[in-house]
């Protein structure tokens, strides 16, 4: 039985690291990274999706030829109507003894989005990267590190012990009915009291999903409470394994779905924040 037990915790933390490593790479926030060859050698780019403070966001490339240009464009996003692209020049700069391309996209209220792309122009010519499906990031608010490291931790044990809940259940292991009131706390702490904590630092409101809104990060920290509050009731006096097992699935899915796509958006002609979707591109 304890064989069992100790499998089943590795094979918990293996679904929860890959789910948080899967939600991270396909997120609108996750850099878009693209290729392209300049003067004859291949260079791997990224280009920001997300941006917290202050502070203007400072886009990089690593392109170590200072026989190449490069061009920043960008706009608001939405489009603001009869709006024209904004030019701004790439400076060239020393960093470790290699060059690197650094431009400035200007601060925005927290929510506010632009979009970009840029051309780079070597000794073959003009290349347009990123025009047809140009990058769109968004702005936040800072978040005190006492407050976002903590909610990360509640969140990342509540989805890890989830899924052992899960397993426990799946298998009959009785340690299953205590573990869904620890998982149940986790999720409380981290998602129902740290989680609007987060988003008022970043966006300004404490909840932006149901009742009112549809942020989706905040609706999915929702339904995973209401999943386990509803499996802790139905094993207050005795074993429910189903509802354990239903809220573990849930969970899974849930938190598998990439974080901020359909996120809090700044409105320019109101000035309220709404819930838009970010575009993935690949």
């Amino acid at each position: 039985m304890k064989r069992k037990r100790i499998i089943l915790w590795i094979l918990g933390l293996i679904i929860t690291l890959g789910a948080a490593v899967y939600q991270k790479v396909t997120g609108p926030t996750y850099p878009k990274k693209a290729k392209i060859t300049l003067n004859g050698k291949e260079h791997k780019l990224k280009f920001i999706r997300s941006h917290g403070g202050n502070d203007d966001a400072t886009l990089t490339l690593n392109i170590d030829d200072n026989n190449v240009e490069a061009v920043l464009f960008w706009k608001h996003y939405p489009v603001i109507k009869e709006e024209n692209w904004h030019k701004e020049p790439f400076k060239q700069e020393k960093k470790d003894g290699k060059i690197i391309f650094t431009a400035k996209l200007p601060h925005q209220p927290p929510a506010g989005k632009l979009m970009y792309y840029i051309n780079l122009t070597d000794n073959n010519g003009t290349h347009e990267l990123l025009k047809e499906e140009p990058v769109v990031i968004r702005y936040k608010g800072a978040v005190p590190l006492y407050i976002l490291v903590p909610h990360v931790i509640f969140i990342f044990f509540a989805m890890f012990l989830a899924n052992v809940t899960g397993l426990f259940a799946v298998f009959k292991i009785p340690q299953f009915k205590r573990y869904t009131s620890i998982t149940l706390i986790l999720m409380t702490i981290g998602g129902m009291i740290l989680g609007p904590i987060v988003q008022k630092f970043a966006f300004l409101e404490f909840w932006a999903g149901v009742p009112f809104g549809w942020d989706l990060t905040d609706n999915k920290l929702l339904i995973a409470f209401l999943a386990w509050l509803i499996a802790f009731l139905l094993n207050r006096k005795k074993e429910n394994r189903i509802s354990v097992i239903t809220a573990s699935i849930i969970t899974i899915i849930i938190f598998s779905i990439p974080h901020s796509m359909y996120g809090s958006e700044l409105n320019r002609e109101t000035g309220t924040i709404v819930q838009g979707l970010i575009h993935l591109y690949f």
